[in-house]
């Protein structure tokens, strides 16, 4: 892959700081849209944007190769009034605001691939959901996620390739579920969610920003791509999994209402541990992605021998 021009708008969290890191260390040049302050650092240009006015950001855009767009508040934590609100902008006005930028552009950015989630889907337990088939759920989450695929694709702009990525849970070192789950597990709290039944679908780190960039080189791939791995479990083996990696002998179950009391005490919402997420990544098998990290057990294996990436100082903050 020749070296190229990519904007990464809110690409100041987990998933962006990854996906900086993969794309700067093969030399292209990787341009942040933050909230924060404009800078230069190790490597990146942060651009201050607003995340819904259009600004001298804009700029940055035309002629891009590619504009990833990960912007939006996080989901964990409490959903009241003033957070839902919040997820609801965060991510709908960023949205709206690159499409709207683009619309005015003689030369727009070749490829635009913008966030979603897997949760869009129903609570399945019988059978996977694909993007041909899955059927989507109800709720605030997927109403978040509909309405967020309704903005990105609601712009008519043919000179854009277009692609959503409904993403499960990415396990990496350097944040998400990954972290808190293996604390959980090494202070002997590592049993099964509720019932254990629910299916955990996921992705490594590595192979989230192997997606990401395989979605940007293939120019034939638009519309809906589900980004997990092609095995998926339930919660009860996963965490049977991760204490078999972190040698730990017992874990103690949580069961659904102490799940509700420990989840109003941090400030998150239990739905992020039980809903059932079965999500097949059935048209990046189709188009001949391959996995470096497959298997849930080789991804515990390979996130606990080592970092993904060495450590350093935060590339930037929100």
């Amino acid at each position: 892959m020749k070296p190229q021009r990519i904007i990464i708008a809110g690409g100041t969290g987990f998933l962006g700081e990854i996906l900086t890191r993969h794309f700067r260390d093969q030399d292209h040049q990787v341009i942040i849209l933050t909230r924060g302050e404009s800078k230069a650092k190790q490597g990146v240009e942060y651009v201050h944007w607003d995340g819904q006015s259009l600004g001298d950001w804009v700029n940055y855009l035309k002629g891009a190769d590619a504009l990833i767009n990960l912007s939006g508040k996080s989901v964990d934590c409490r959903y009241t009034t003033k957070n839902r609100r919040r997820i609801y902008d965060s991510r709908l006005n960023s949205t709206r605001a690159l499409g709207l930028a683009m619309l005015k552009m003689e030369k727009p950015p070749k490829t635009w691939i913008n966030a979603t989630s897997g949760t869009i889907y129903r609570h399945a337990e019988d059978r996977p959901m694909t993007e041909a088939d899955g059927e989507l759920g109800e709720g605030f989450s997927v109403d978040v996620c509909q309405k967020w695929e309704r903005m990105f694709f609601g712009f008519e702009l043919p000179l854009v390739r277009k692609a959503a990525l409904r993403t499960t849970i990415v396990l990496g070192n350097e944040g998400g579920a990954f972290v808190p789950l293996k604390t959980m597990a090494r202070l002997g709290a590592g049993g099964k969610h509720g019932n254990g039944e629910q299916m955990f679908s996921w992705i490594h780190a590595f192979d989230f920003c192997r997606a990401v960039q395989f979605v940007v080189e293939n120019n034939e791939l638009e519309g809906v791509f589900n980004v997990a791995a092609p095995e998926q479990v339930q919660n009860h083996t996963m965490m049977r999994m991760l204490r078999s990696a972190l040698d730990v002998p017992f874990g103690i179950p949580s069961p659904k209402w102490l799940l509700e009391i420990g989840a109003m005490i941090i400030g998150t919402e239990t739905e992020l541990l039980l809903k059932s997420r079965w999500v097949k990544p059935e048209r990046l098998e189709q188009a001949g992605f391959q996995w470096e990290f497959p298997a849930l057990e080789k991804a515990f294996a390979d996130l606990l021998a080592k970092p993904m990436f060495a450590v350093e100082t935060k590339l930037g903050t929100v």
